[in-house]
């Protein structure tokens, strides 16, 4: 199920973003970008809708996503 980013709080908005960019461990190029730096790429790929949040029941869990 995708959940619609402008339906969540903002604060937990930012704590998904954080944990998503936590714990991919993806190289960003030739310099690494800051915290803020990766919250706002995310943040920016889930309004242009390049990016989705998705809930599954069966695992209870919840994911970003890029979309293709």
């Amino acid at each position: 199920m995708i959940i619609p980013w402008q339906t969540l709080d903002p604060d937990t908005l930012n704590n998904l973003i954080e944990y998503f960019v936590l714990r991919e461990g993806t190289d960003y190029g030739e310099r690494e970008k800051s915290l803020e730096e990766k919250v706002n790429d995310v943040k920016f790929h889930l309004i242009n809708g390049s990016a989705a949040i998705y809930w599954s029941e069966v695992h209870e869990t919840i994911d970003i996503k890029y979309i293709k």
